[in-house]
């Protein structure tokens, strides 16, 4: 398993008490999220966000 900084923009929700659950759920994508901030939020409503994610090394084929 290796970390990795991560930059992302995630869509805010409807209401504030929901938006670590969306943030989570997005970086999900990327990794298992360790850690993050919201940096700052775009004129569009987009949230930008900071993470540390955990990602599962894959095996790389021997030649």
């Amino acid at each position: 398993m290796t970390t990795h900084f991560i930059t992302a923009e995630v869509p805010a929700p409807g209401r504030p008490a929901a938006i670590p659950d969306a943030v989570e759920a997005a970086l999900q994508l990327e990794g298992e999220p360790l850690r993050w901030a919201i940096t700052a939020v775009n004129p569009g409503g987009k949230l930008q966000v900071e993470a540390v994610v955990l990602r599962q090394e894959t095996p790389q084929p021997q030649a």
